[in-house]
């Protein structure tokens, strides 16, 4: 029997690549604006995660890595919350959803009690905490902005009550003053502040293009989707929005042949006037000057949704820039 072959020969070794040193962090300077975002300079740029679905995370499970990314951000981080929904949370994740808007309520209390680093000792519909632990680490900040995005009525009203930010979707500003703001003053009221201590800060689609067609085009698959099929008939947050708006026939009849998987057909009841309502296209000068805009309805901060034709990397940024406040 022969020599039994090295471990080189069966495992040669993995060529290395040349030695390379990873560039240091940059240094983000400290926040200048510790208080309310809507007080904070309009330049200011801030982070915060697109949502986190307080269905699917339970509070401290929230306040621990938004305590980290607080400190990463040396003091920009901005929490967005909201519920998802039926079909997202008990159809994917296997979650019964229930009580959403008072889920949110409680887990509001709890991460900010998490984050003064106060002994927690809760007792809610939902959460009953007795032990009073209390968290290890030192956050940068002792309150962190929470921001959430609701839709229904009592979720509007919790937002004009507790939050910091509100992050609507879809927003319409010909529809703020009669169809949207009084839910967020009668939350306001209840908490006995005024609704200048919330920011509003809508999501707002922005396609830069010299081709509104082609841009108008690009924004129907997604409201079709959420208007026609994020949900049941029974229940679809976003299609109750657009019957607010004044658009009862047209959110059926989506809905009717989006849920019958017709999609196309769908899509093609998305007027102009629709994608006009709640989307910002046209060159990137227009952009700019009807986000500016939004200011006098009363919107605070804009949550820019961004795209080029061909989503380009170059192109999107040279938008962005185009976009900056002047």
């Amino acid at each position: 029997m022969g020599a039994l072959p090295t471990k080189e020969a069966v495992y040669p070794p993995t060529p290395q690549p040349a030695s390379f040193t990873a560039p240091p962090l940059p240094v983000l300077p400290p926040s200048p604006c510790p208080g309310p975002p809507a007080a904070c300079p309009p330049r200011l740029t801030r982070t915060r995660p697109a949502l986190v679905h307080v269905s699917l995370r339970l509070p401290a499970l929230i306040s621990q890595p938004a305590g980290s990314l607080a400190l990463l951000s040396n003091g920009r981080f901005l929490l967005g919350l909201g519920t998802s929904g039926h079909q997202v949370v008990e159809g994917w994740h296997g979650v019964k959803f229930e009580r959403g808007v008072r889920r949110i309520r409680e887990t509001m209390e709890i991460v900010r009690m998490v984050l003064q680093r106060e002994r927690l000792v809760y007792t809610g519909e939902i959460f009953e905490l007795s032990m009073g632990l209390k968290l290890i680490t030192h956050p940068i900040r002792d309150t962190i902005p929470i921001y959430l995005a609701t839709l229904t009525p009592t979720g509007v009203a919790l937002a004009g009550e507790l939050a910091d930010g509100w992050l609507p979707v879809f927003f319409s500003p010909a529809h703020y003053d009669e169809v949207i703001r009084p839910g967020l003053e009668k939350g306001a009221e209840k908490a006995g502040r005024p609704l200048s201590d919330l920011s509003v800060c809508p999501i707002v689609p922005v396609v830069v293009t010299d081709d509104r067609k082609a841009g108008r085009d690009s924004s129907r698959a997604h409201l079709a989707l959420y208007i026609g099929g994020m949900g049941s008939r029974e229940k679809n947050y976003y299609n109750q929005l657009w019957c607010s708006y004044g658009y009862e026939e047209e959110a059926r009849r989506i809905q009717d042949l989006y849920l019958d998987r017709k999609k196309d057909e769908a899509m093609a009841m998305i007027t102009d006037e629709m994608v006009d309502l709640t989307t910002i296209i046209g060159p990137a000068e227009e952009c700019r000057e009807r986000l500016e805009a939004l200011a006098k309805v009363g919107v605070d901060e804009v949550s820019v949704a961004l795209s080029v034709p061909g989503n380009d990397p170059m192109e999107t940024l040279a938008a962005l820039q185009a976009l900056a406040p002047r």
